[in-house]
């Protein structure tokens, strides 16, 4: 019993986690919005991939949207290094909580 409130704790904080984590990618989004309105579209593309993925109970992660992730990481990291990591903090959050 005391695993399972430890298991159920540590979904939690990783929900939580995510969560912020999504919010700052938000805010970040924001900022990309006056200076370059494809980054943005893509951005926000993932955002409602990742929201969609988290919505649909017991979703597993699509190969496609790791996949776009790791492009938007790749293409991204000169231009928009803030937006990147929080990408990537999104991805290890999700591999973490096992999506």
């Amino acid at each position: 019993m005391i695993a399972l409130q430890i298991s159920c704790e540590s979904t939690l904080m990783t929900d939580n986690e995510l969560q912020k984590k999504l919010e700052n990618l938000r805010a970040e989004i924001e900022k990309v919005a006056s200076n370059d309105s494809e980054a943005r579209e893509r951005l926000n593309t993932l955002l409602r991939d990742v929201e969609k993925t988290l919505e649909e109970s017991g979703a597993e992660v699509d190969d496609n949207l790791l996949e776009n992730i790791r492009e938007t990481i790749s293409q991204f990291e000169a231009d928009h290094p803030r937006a990147t990591a929080i990408l990537n903090d999104i991805m290890v959050t999700l591999s973490n909580m096992g999506i």
